[in-house]
């Protein structure tokens, strides 16, 4: 994205955006422009909420006990949110962290947990997930943050699966090259890609794949994956073969935009 400002830091907030407003950001927010960036009075940020694009905003107080900024002109006008779900078997801890992040960098604008039967993560933190989708979106100069869906069973998201929503099954016992023509004569449909569990799905949860006539089977490569590198290599492939890597990225270049005002979650 040409003239994107990268030194700039940049904060999710959740209030309306608009000129003349005065915001107060959370006291997460406050402490880290105060405190790790050094910021005060005069110093500007860009702020986002998904729904009022993004604005330039003034830091006008900048008190031990209260930080408040105005929004002084919009950079960016808000642009639609992708179409892409990531359907997912959760990890634990710090690999489910890495994979919501990347996910959301490269595009999925929906995330949701699916409970397999070889799943071996059994709770999910849907704050968490809610917090590494709003660090990636701020880093990556994203508009718009990625919805946290529930989890469900995979049957249950299997019997109720919407129409006309193709879905891409990442499956490590297809054959090489399997499903990538199928990729291309979708492209521009709405699309959801699905990543199964450490060990693999069962032979029942394959069976009942592959009858769905909305399923598109692909495979990953010769090698095998673990779950949280085959999002990343299922993402790229579905971007790159019938996604938005064929019109405009969904990320300005350079990947990383300095100054995120969250951290990864301990």
């Amino acid at each position: 994205m040409a003239g994107y400002d990268f030194s700039a830091p940049r904060l999710f907030i959740e209030a309306p955006l608009e000129g003349g407003a005065s915001i107060t950001p959370t006291p997460e927010a406050q402490n880290y422009l105060r405190n790790v960036l050094r910021l005060g009075s005069g110093d500007r940020v860009l702020v986002f909420n998904g729904r009022d694009g993004e604005w330039l905003a003034e830091i006008t107080e900048a008190g031990k006990k209260r930080m408040a900024l105005q929004p002084r002109e919009q950079a960016r006008p808000q642009t639609l949110p992708g179409d892409l779900w990531y359907l997912f078997a959760p990890l634990k801890h710090a690999r489910l962290d890495y994979m919501v992040q990347k996910a959301v960098e490269m595009g999925a604008s929906r995330l949701a947990p699916v409970m397999t039967r070889r799943t071996q993560a059994s709770r999910v933190n849907l704050e968490r997930m809610q917090a590494n989708a709003i660090e990636a979106a701020e880093q990556c100069g994203l508009l718009s943050i990625a919805e946290i869906a529930e989890p469900q069973m995979l049957e249950s998201v299997l019997s109720s699966w919407p129409e006309g929503r193709r879905l891409v099954f990442c499956d490590e016992a297809a054959g090489l090259e399997q499903g990538l023509d199928q990729l291309s004569a979708v492209r521009g449909q709405p699309l959801a890609v699905l990543i199964g569990p450490e060990g693999g799905f069962d032979d029942a949860e394959r069976t009942r794949l592959l009858r769905m006539p909305e399923v598109i089977r692909i495979s990953l490569g010769p090698r095998i994956l673990r779950a949280d590198t085959a999002a990343v290599a299922a993402l790229a492939v579905v971007q790159a073969q019938a996604g938005d890597w064929l019109t405009t990225a969904s990320c300005p270049p350079g990947n990383t935009v300095a100054g995120s005002a969250h951290h990864t979650v301990s």
